[in-house]
């Protein structure tokens, strides 16, 4: 045929525009549906951790009558905020460029009542033989200039899925309830716009933070004291102890 087409340039404009749609659009599928994949991941790892840190509070109770745990919060990166940190980082968004460069896809918050509490949770975490401990940030001893103070973890945990092993890599930050409220506070106030004062409501928050880090120490301290006064308990004290003991309901 003498009007045979031979190649791509002999189409007609429209169906080459056709088919960059149609490309481009598979293209987004896969990687949606790829986000969407990884994420289930993620999802998983969040539940395991926290189940970690639910059983490791219900052990605290049963053998020592209190629970270092106050609150758990969890968190999942969106699908949007995951595309524009990767943006911002100028790396290309693939699956594989997601996993080696974000870390704080799956986060959890564990909300403390004492500083104590936070390094003894998050040795107890780490010591678990299918815990792997990736990285390590600590702006308890180390705050940040803002007065911010938390725990930080990078921790990695297996996934076992249908066919396969794999494992998910976690954000941890362990607080007490005062360094939750300020950061929560902070956080909020940060993001007010047309702040007039800037400078002078930081150095507010820095006081703050100081504040709340004093009342941190001061509580901590009056915790250990009463604790070491119910060391001297009577033969038949600790009986009645050891008896409320079988009143703990688990599950």
């Amino acid at each position: 045929m003498e009007n045979k087409i031979t190649s791509l340039e002999n189409l007609p404009q429209g169906i080459l525009n056709q088919e960059a749609l149609l490309t481009q659009a598979n293209s987004l599928l896969d990687t949606m549906l790829d986000l969407k994949e990884l994420l289930l991941g993620y999802t998983c790892a969040i539940k395991e951790i926290r189940t970690k840190f639910e059983v490791l509070d219900t052990e605290f109770e049963v053998r020592y009558q209190r629970n270092p745990i106050n609150t758990i919060h969890t968190r999942l990166k969106s699908q949007t905020s995951i595309m524009e940190k990767m943006m911002r980082k100028g790396l290309p968004i693939t699956k594989e460029n997601i996993e080696a460069n974000l870390h704080d896809i799956a986060g959890i918050r564990v909300i403390c009542s004492y500083v104590d509490d936070i390094y003894r949770l998050a040795d107890a975490l780490t010591h678990q033989d299918d815990i792997e401990l990736i990285a390590v940030k600590d702006y308890i001893k180390n705050p940040k200039p803002n007065g911010y103070r938390s725990l930080h973890l990078i921790v990695s945990v297996p996934i076992f899925f249908a066919e396969q092993t794999k494992k998910i890599q976690a954000e941890v930050q362990i607080r007490t309830i005062a360094m939750d409220f300020w950061a929560s506070l902070e956080h909020e106030i940060k993001y007010k716009k047309q702040i007039r004062n800037p400078e002078e409501i930081a150095e507010k928050l820095k006081k703050c933070a100081d504040v709340i880090s004093y009342t941190d120490t001061m509580m901590q301290d009056i915790r250990t004291e009463i604790d070491s006064y119910q060391g001297e308990k009577t033969e038949e004290e600790q009986i009645i102890e050891k008896l409320k003991r079988f009143d703990k309901v688990l599950g």
